[in-house]
Order: C-alpha cells, then structure tokens, then sequence
C-alpha cells in the first residue's frame, strides 16, 4: 500500500506518489514505522520537526488534517490515520 524512497524523499500510496510537504513527509514516515502505535502530538512534532521551539502541538493537528486529505484523494474509502483523544494519532493499515 506505501512504499517509501526515502534517497529522494518521496513516499508512494496506492500506487501514486503524494505531493508532500517537509513536515507531511516526517509525519507519515514516523506513523509509517511503527503502524498502529498512537503517536502523541509532542512525540510527532520531535519526529517531523526535530523538536522546533517554534511550533507548537496544534501545528501537528493542522498537518495531519492536509496528510489525511491528501490520502483520501487517492483511496477515499480508507481513513488511515486515526484520531485518539487525548492521547495522539496512530496509522492504521488494513491487512493486504
């Protein structure tokens, strides 16, 4: 379902490679490591911005709103990133 170019840091999803930006790219790679672990906003924003003392947990919130647009234009019958209050994000990647 994904495969990752990380040498030219590019992701493909459902055969078509996402038009991401820098921070997007981080997200789904760190949610790509480890499917199904929830990712705390804070452990996200270390992930994707390397701890920037300029953004803030809510940045993670407005990114992984246009991450998720951006997967439901090539499969919108899966929502693959899933919400878990109070807690963080996880991605959930249906069984083959």
């Amino acid at each position: 379902m994904f495969e990752c170019d990380e040498a030219r840091g590019r992701i493909r999803f459902g055969g078509t490679w996402l038009n991401l930006t820098r921070r997007e790219h981080g997200l789904l790679l760190a949610l790509l490591r480890t499917p199904g672990r929830i990712w705390s906003r804070d452990a996200l924003l270390d992930a994707a911005w390397g701890g920037a003392a300029d953004s803030t947990d809510r940045t993670v919130d407005t990114h992984v709103k246009t991450l998720r647009a951006k997967l439901r234009e090539v499969r919108p019958d899966l929502e693959l990133i899933a919400t878990h209050r109070g807690l963080g994000y996880s991605l959930d990647i249906p069984p083959a």
